[in-house]
């Protein structure tokens, strides 16, 4: 650790928490639903920023700055979860904001349904990508997580399990370093806010 580390983090932090702020001032906050428009069917998303403020923020941000329309669900796995956010057709990534701090000790459980951000092996490296629950996988929380740090719960699906279901069941094989890429894409038409 460098002596510039701290300030950096404390920098990154205030950028998220100015996002948070924008975020509720907009009023965008109030807009607790997302829909995901797939090519299988709907998915809607209600959002717990009083569990996840700063993942929610920057969810919404992407959002609202159509990122996610038009990417793929590219890592598929049956017994596990459906992970999107990142991929065009075309498996090319595309750009995305600076990561956020994790938020993964909020009482949220990656659950069947739940929705939690993807990282590396970097516990503060979220940035787009996301993933829906298709079973409960408790060893992913922060209580029970091998690494220590666990995954930020920040949604939960509340319509359209069943797309859901649809996608866990796609044929997937591999191809370059996409391990569970489904054979025929299914593609996030559209992410939009949902008024209530």
């Amino acid at each position: 650790m460098n002596a510039y580390t701290p300030s950096l983090s404390l920098s990154r932090a205030l950028s998220v928490l100015a996002l948070a702020m924008t975020t509720v001032l907009s009023g965008t906050v109030w807009a607790q639903t997302v829909r995901l428009s797939t090519s299988l069917g709907d998915i809607d998303l209600e959002l717990h920023p009083d569990k996840a403020p700063a993942t929610v923020a920057n969810f919404v941000a992407y959002v609202n700055a159509r990122h996610f329309d038009g990417l793929i669900f590219h890592r598929v796995i049956p017994t596990f979860m459906v992970q999107t956010g990142g991929y065009t057709a075309d498996l090319k990534q595309r750009v995305t904001r600076k990561p956020i701090p994790l938020e993964s000790n909020n009482g949220l459980n990656n659950i069947r349904g739940s929705v939690a951000m993807a990282r590396t092996a970097d516990p503060q490296s979220a940035t787009s990508q996301f993933y829906i629950n298709v079973v409960d996988n408790p060893f992913l929380d922060k209580a029970k997580a091998r690494d220590g740090y666990g995954y930020a719960v920040f949604a939960t699906v509340t319509a359209g399990m069943e797309v859901v279901d649809q996608i866990r069941a796609v044929p997937t094989s591999a191809q370059g370093v996409f391990t569970n890429l489904p054979t025929q894409a299914v593609t996030v038409v559209q992410a939009v806010l949902v008024k209530p």
